[in-house]
């Protein structure tokens, strides 16, 4: 605070701002002050981000260590998942990361930068994008020797990825055994090359790309998707005015794609967290949220047949997604049919999951009649007597009362508008 380190980086939108609140709010007796960081609407993990979502993070991360030693201090801990997003933001939220910067350390937090951001944004550059579920193993990051070993020779041709994952990794081979004073970690560094190793940090991760492309769902609103523009038109004006009239605060899309009805919410001005399962959506969903500064929506990635469990430390470190809920309204549109025909989970388990995260619903019931129903079933056999627009009904009206339904134009599906006891009020 002294050094005018968190005016520098809370005003930049670099640093979550906080004030002090009285110190007899203090769980110990021991305690040198008590803060209150501004909340963050939703909690998310790596594991949960997109390409661009852990490349800005990581970005981000560099920025705020070259500004934190210009100001005499230093970050120890570099860890991704000190890192939120306030809308398409990243932003630290560990105010407590920083030291005091002492001439000719070397930065402490560079093996987990490297193995929290560096690591696998190569793997998902060079390999494969779906590797950023390695975080939900590897809670600390991945490790470099299993990185080195999984990407591919040309990388070794890469100076920068050389140097930070495959010699990195042969170096902690090396000193894994050896006493502190004899690591590299006890080895002086001066200032100006601290700045080069972070400005070569940095360069590397800007020159990583990956391009949104080839995926089961990307195009799925320049394909066919069983839904003429009319049609399409009608089903926003439904959601628009389901949203309007149930006022949420809070809004998770499950099933987003690229966000279009997502964002119906987030232009009301409401906290929106946009889910999909596909990488390449959740990548165009982001991108265009940043290029159009937008506030209200985080994209994310989310394969709700196996939601983000609670995992670390007595599985308490990182929350699961039902820990982080309820929302106030919950939107499955286009969805329900992917989870009781694809995935085979009965209608009532779907009823009682919703019930469990949400107070409200806008739902889409997708009937067999369907072209896109009937595509499911063309690669298996019909086992779903139960499933029609009855049954549904009479399932979610067990744990929902069903304020509203309207039939889309043009087709056979019918969107609801459900309500728990406590969302009635």
């Amino acid at each position: 605070m002294s050094s005018g380190l968190y005016q520098e980086l809370s005003k930049s939108g670099l640093l979550i701002s906080h004030y002090e609140a009285d110190i007899s709010c203090a769980q110990t007796k021991d305690a040198y002050k008590v803060l209150k960081p501004e909340p963050v609407p939703f909690i998310s993990y790596p594991y949960e981000w997109c390409f661009s979502q852990l490349k800005d993070a990581a970005l981000t991360m560099i920025e705020i260590q070259k500004r934190a030693i210009k100001y005499g201090m230093t970050l120890k801990d570099s860890s991704a998942y000190n890192i939120q997003f306030l809308g398409c933001k990243p932003v630290l939220i560990d105010t407590l990361s920083f030291e005091k910067y002492r001439e000719g350390e070397p930065w402490i937090a560079y093996r987990q930068y490297c193995q929290h951001f560096l690591a696998p944004l190569a793997l998902m550059s060079y390999r494969d994008v779906r590797l950023n579920q390695m975080f939900r193993l590897y809670i600390d990051g991945i490790p470099l020797d299993l990185a080195g070993r999984l990407l591919p020779f040309r990388t070794r041709l890469r100076l920068p990825l050389l140097l930070h994952i495959h010699l990195h990794a042969a170096s902690q081979r090396r000193y894994a055994d050896k006493p502190l004073s004899k690591t590299i970690a006890s080895k002086t560094i001066s200032r100006t090359s601290l700045m080069r190793l972070l400005e070569n940090l940095e360069t590397c991760v800007q020159r990583m790309n990956w391009h949104p492309r080839g995926t089961e769902w990307i195009d799925y609103y320049t394909g066919d998707h069983s839904y003429t523009s009319e049609a399409l038109c009608h089903k926003q004006q439904i959601v628009n005015d389901f949203l309007t009239e149930l006022k949420p605060r809070m809004v998770w899309d499950l099933g987003a794609n690229i966000g279009m009805f997502s964002r119906l919410a987030s232009n009301q001005g409401i906290e929106t967290i946009s889910f999909d399962i596909d990488p390449a959506c959740v990548e165009v969903n982001y991108l265009t949220a940043v290029k159009n500064k937008e506030t209200k929506i985080l994209p994310l990635l989310l394969d709700l047949t196996n939601p983000s469990p609670s995992i670390g430390w007595e599985n308490q470190e990182r929350m699961s997604l039902v820990e982080r809920g309820r929302a106030d309204t919950v939107m499955a549109l286009a969805l329900v049919h992917h989870l009781a025909i694809s995935n085979n989970v009965p209608l009532g388990r779907i009823a009682r999951f919703m019930r469990k995260i949400c107070r409200s619903l806008i739902i889409e019931f997708v009937p067999k009649s369907d072209p896109m129903v009937q595509k499911l079933l063309e690669t298996r056999k019909d086992i779903f007597p139960d499933y029609t627009r009855e049954a549904f009904e009479q399932v979610f009206s067990e744990l929902f009362a069903i304020e509203k339904s309207v039939t889309v134009i043009d087709s056979d599906r019918t969107v609801y508008m459900m309500v728990t006891k406590e969302g009635r009020h």
